[in-house]
C-alpha cells in the first residue's frame, strides 16, 4: 500500500467486505474506477497477491482509481468459497457500491480472471466497460465464459508460458473460438516472478492505447 490507499469494509452479499482503494497522484484527473480480482482463495489468494498490486498500480499510473478486495471467506470478507458463483455476486456488489457511475475497467488475475469474465458477461447489455484485463485466466481449471465480440478491442489477455498452474494451451483453447489475441511473456511462471515490472509495462500500454 501508499499513501493514497485506504482500506475500508462494506456490506457485500455475504456480509462484511473488505475492500482496498488506490488513488492517482493528487490533482490528477481520475478516469474512472478499475475493480480488480485476486486469484484463488483456497489457495492463499488475496487482494494483497503481487499480481493483483501490480495491476493496481499500472491502473493507478494510468488515472484510474484501482479497486482491490477480498473474496467473500478471505481476511476479514465474511461468508465461504462459493466456487466463482458467490464471488462474481461480490464483484458485481462492489461495483454497485463504489463504482455505479463512470468509465468501469474490469481486471482479474488466475481465478479471479475466472471471474472478471462472468462480471462482464452480466454487465455487458446494461454497463459499458472500458478495459478489461485477463492475467493468467484459470481455463484449466474453470468454465470461463467467452468474452462478447464487442469487447475484444477493449480486452487484453497476458499468459506465462511456462505458467504450472494454467497451461497456455488450456487458455488457447479458450481464446482459439473466439479470435481473442492473447499475449504471452517468454519464460514466465504463473505468478510472473522476476517479470512483474514486464507485467506492469504491457497493462499500462494497453491502458494508454
Amino acid at each position: 500500500m501508499n499513501s493514497r490507499t485506504r482500506r475500508f469494509q462494506i456490506s457485500g452479499p455475504a456480509g462484511t467486505m473488505e475492500v482496498l482503494r488506490d488513488e492517482p497522484a493528487p490533482g490528477s484527473q481520475v478516469h474512472g474506477t478499475a475493480v480488480i480480482a485476486h486469484p484463488h482463495p483456497l489457495f492463499a489468494g488475496t487482494m494483497e497477491n503481487k499480481v493483483v498490486q501490480t495491476m493496481a498500480r499500472a491502473f493507478v499510473q494510468s488515472g484510474w482509481a484501482a479497486l482491490r478486495f477480498n473474496f467473500r471467506g478471505v481476511g476479514a470478507s465474511e461468508g465461504e468459497h462459493d466456487d466463482g458463483r458467490g464471488e462474481t455476486d461480490d464483484m458485481l456488489a462492489l461495483i454497485a457500491a463504489q463504482a455505479a457511475d463512470g468509465p468501469l475497467a474490469l481486471a482479474g488475475f488466475s481465478f479471479g480472471s475466472f471471474v472478471a469474465t462472468r462480471v462482464v458477461q452480466a454487465l455487458w447489455s446494461s454497463r459499458a466497460v472500458e478495459k478489461i484485463v485477463l492475467v493468467g485466466t484459470a481455463a484449466s481449471r474453470f468454465e470461463v465464459p467467452a468474452l462478447p465480440q464487442d469487447a475484444h478491442d477493449m480486452t487484453l489477455v497476458i499468459h506465462a508460458e511456462e505458467d504450472d498452474t494454467v497451461p497456455l494451451a488450456a487458455v488457447l483453447d479458450w481464446a482459439r473460438p473466439q479470435s481473442l489475441p492473447v499475449t504471452v511473456v517468454p519464460g514466465g511462471s504463473h505468478f510472473f516472478h522476476g517479470q512483474l515490472p514486464l507485467l506492469k509495462s504491457l497493462v499500462l500500454r494497453h491502458l494508454r492505447s
